[in-house]
């Protein structure tokens, strides 16, 4: 697999998935969307239109379709985790073939689904830190400096993934390969779960999160780092908090962005599985649960 001659298809070509699809195909390679019909018919007539400060403002053409239809060399896979079960019925896994899947989602069970589903040794679980939005079908703006991608899958042949990182890289998001997708995962896991529960527990920005309920954020960082720890991942409470007041005070996760639009919440993916893994290894978790508890009561 040449790194410089891909076709990769992109499952949910929003924010996320129609940056890299763009990307991807201005740098030359083939680019085949996955979407419902309407904005199927949308991206094959105008392409992708991609407003960045960091990749510039241009347009790219793109093959979009329903459902896939050959084989291909990546499948990447960005939709939200709420939407996953419905969005795979896109890609018979008799059509993907040996494609490597990257799948681009929050919380840490998907790489079991998709294994359950595909070829268990093409799945690279992978974190893709970017602020994108998709603000029509096939308009894309990029807001953030920020767009950096770290690649695992501990049983992906490794020749696989460094052609994969080379063309992302090549194409704009700075992409690393690393060896051990459980620490990965749980190294995202132990940021986003605090900052996603508290900030759509309380309706506030990430700066008064901070400030407000400190004490509540430190239990949230520090229950994480302890699951995180059991499971196999990292655990550095006192680095997570700084991370948090590194950031701008009007942060908001994109927990709090859904459900201030009405959208699903990904509370079972993050909350969920956070409580999950906490049981599977016999960790106290009080502050999350309750969390997770009064989310789920006001009927998220």
């Amino acid at each position: 697999m040449a790194y410089d001659e891909l076709t990769v298809a992109v499952l949910g070509p929003g924010g996320t998935g129609g940056l890299l699809a763009a990307l991807l195909s201005r740098s030359g390679h083939r680019v085949i969307c996955l979407a419902g019909e309407s904005t199927a018919q949308t991206l094959r007539k105008d392409g992708i239109r991609i407003r960045s400060a960091k990749f510039g403002d241009f347009t790219a053409p793109v093959e979009a379709d329903t459902e896939l239809r050959e084989p291909v060399d990546a499948l990447v896979i960005a939709v939200k985790h709420t939407s996953l079960a419905a969005a795979l019925d896109r890609v018979p896994p008799a059509a993907l073939g040996d494609a490597v899947v990257v799948p681009l989602l929050n919380g840490v069970e998907h790489p079991a689904t998709l294994r359950a589903r595909y070829r268990p040794d093409r799945v690279a679980p992978t974190v893709i830190r970017v602020e994108s939005t998709r603000v029509a079908p096939g308009v894309i703006e990029h807001g953030s400096p920020i767009a950096e991608i770290d690649l695992a899958g501990d049983d992906v042949p490794r020749d696989r993934l460094d052609a994969l990182a080379q063309a992302l890289t090549s194409a704009g998001p700075t992409t690393r390969v690393l060896a051990d997708e459980t620490a990965s995962l749980w190294a995202k896991m132990s940021f986003l779960a605090p900052f996603a529960l508290l900030t759509t527990r309380y309706g506030l920005p990430l700066g008064d999160v901070r400030t407000r309920h400190r004490e509540e954020l430190t239990a949230l960082v520090e229950e994480t780092a302890a699951v995180s720890s059991a499971s196999g991942g990292p655990a550095d409470p006192a680095q997570a908090l700084a991370r948090y007041d590194a950031f701008p005070a009007a942060t908001k996760s994109s927990m709090q962005r859904d459900a201030e639009a009405g959208r699903p919440l990904e509370l079972d993916a993050i909350g969920g599985a956070l409580l999950r893994a906490a049981e599977r290894h016999g960790v106290e978790v009080p502050a999350t649960a309750r969390v997770v508890r009064e989310l789920r009561d006001a009927g998220h």
